[in-house]
């Protein structure tokens, strides 16, 4: 079965795996994962294409860093981090690129390079003028749910009383948001936000529950790769969490993700290609 994602300004893409795989190059001095970080150019582009080449169908890019204690930057430095990638990676690839911010400012810089995706963490709450940007460049928006802001938003938290619903109701009602921004229905994805003001518990909820959140007909992306929630089960730093993430990765497409967000992208590409040939026999 061929999948089908509007990636924005009329860039469709098709895959006959399960998911779609986005690859992560975040272009910081202070991203989570060590390895996905470059503050240098040629390194982000040797990465971006690396990723391409092992199979990434979306390449997301991040200029500013939203892991729990990070502080946001100015959009100045965010452009200069972020804009220079995206012209390099326009001169040698088409793949479609997503840029993880949630500034208008450096939305509409990327959309002129050649991005068509903003991945929005805030879900266009942070920038009032980010929605009608994306709906007049015919861009495609990802809306995550998140509960405070990465500098302290794993502190204090509150607790769910729900936490599928509650976030489940939460995404319905940004999506309808950008609906009204006149972002097209096919070109909305969502996303639960692992580890954005959640704990372990709460994420591993969500993560259960993923059939749960396609039933409001979006794409669902999970971002869920070498994250602390997974370290609470198997120990160790995020650099040994890649079995885990893989675990959790696979069980979250079978719930009906149709993205998942990854830094290893050749062995998310090779569990989806197990997954998908399991498929093809169904229960017996």
């Amino acid at each position: 079965m061929q999948l089908q994602l509007d990636c924005g300004k009329g860039h469709i893409i098709e895959t006959d795996l399960p998911a779609f795989i986005m690859g992560v190059v975040n272009t910081t001095p202070d991203s989570f994962y060590e390895p996905s970080r470059s503050t240098s150019l040629e390194k982000s582009l040797m990465r971006a294409l690396a990723l391409e080449s092992e199979g990434a169908d979306i390449i997301d890019i991040g200029g500013e860093s939203t892991r729990p204690g990070s502080s946001y930057i100015s959009a100045e430095e965010e452009l200069e981090r972020v804009i220079p990638l995206i012209e390099a990676m326009r001169k040698r690839s088409a793949v479609p690129i997503s840029v993880d911010t949630r500034k208008a400012s450096v939305m509409k810089a990327a959309f002129k390079a050649g991005a068509t995706l903003c991945n929005d963490i805030s879900a266009l709450t942070d920038d009032p003028d980010l929605g009608k940007l994306i709906a007049e460049e015919s861009g495609a928006v990802v809306i995550m749910h998140k509960r405070g802001v990465p500098p302290d938003m794993q502190q204090n938290m509150l607790r769910y009383q729900n936490v599928v619903t509650e976030v489940r109701d939460y995404l319905e009602a940004r999506a309808a948001y950008a609906l009204n921004c006149g972002i097209a229905r096919e070109r909305i994805i969502i996303d639960y936000g692992i580890g954005f003001g959640k704990t372990a518990e709460d994420n591993y909820r969500l993560v259960a529950a993923s059939s749960y959140f396609t039933g409001l007909g979006y794409p669902l992306l999970v971002g869920l790769s070498r994250k602390s929630f997974i370290g609470a089960v198997t120990g160790g730093t995020p650099e040994q969490r890649l079995a885990g993430t893989l675990a959790a990765t696979m069980y979250a497409v079978q719930q009906g993700a149709s993205i998942v967000r990854v830094h290893d992208v050749a062995e998310t590409h090779k569990i989806l290609q197990v997954l998908k040939e399991l498929q093809k026999y169904g229960t017996t």
